[in-house]
């Protein structure tokens, strides 16, 4: 199955990854109009961050929230390769080269590609897009479809 070219997965129904059907039930996802994949979107109200704002163990599992963070700037974010002084690898989305450079300026341990790894082409809407939150039994019929 080729990537969803709105979401940018294969797997419709892989995400939430931590603990789903927590998040499903009590978060507000961006569900994907072309592929039906639900992707978290809440906002945590303490630090105003969004899960994408995390950095991921993989680009693979950072593709995976890129669209969230897309839909949220609506402009195509990007997926960055991040590495700290130990030689640790890691990936973090970031909504321009301003919001990357002043990460790196708050954390001097790090550095990062100045291009990043994965990035949409171009913004765009999609029709069948939906934020919101699940009702119980779309969560239930998610649930088993994975």
């Amino acid at each position: 199955m080729p990537a969803c070219e709105e979401c940018y997965s294969d797997k419709s129904r892989i995400t939430p990854l931590l603990k789903p059907l927590d998040c499903l039930e009590k978060h507000t996802q961006y569900i994907c109009g072309t592929c039906g994949r639900c992707i978290c979107i809440e906002c945590d109200p303490n630090r105003c961050l969004r899960r994408w704002n995390f950095p991921f163990k993989s680009l693979d599992i950072a593709k995976l929230y890129l669209r969230s963070a897309d839909h949220v700037m609506k402009r195509p974010c990007g997926i960055y390769e991040v590495k700290n002084k130990g030689g640790r690898i890691s990936y973090k989305i970031f909504a321009g080269d301003e919001e990357r450079r002043l990460f790196l300026a708050k954390n001097n341990d790090k550095t990062c590609s100045s291009a990043p790894v994965f990035t949409a082409a171009e913004y765009r809407e999609y029709p069948d897009t939906q934020v919101r939150r699940l009702t119980s039994d779309e969560i239930k019929k998610y649930m088993s479809e994975r």
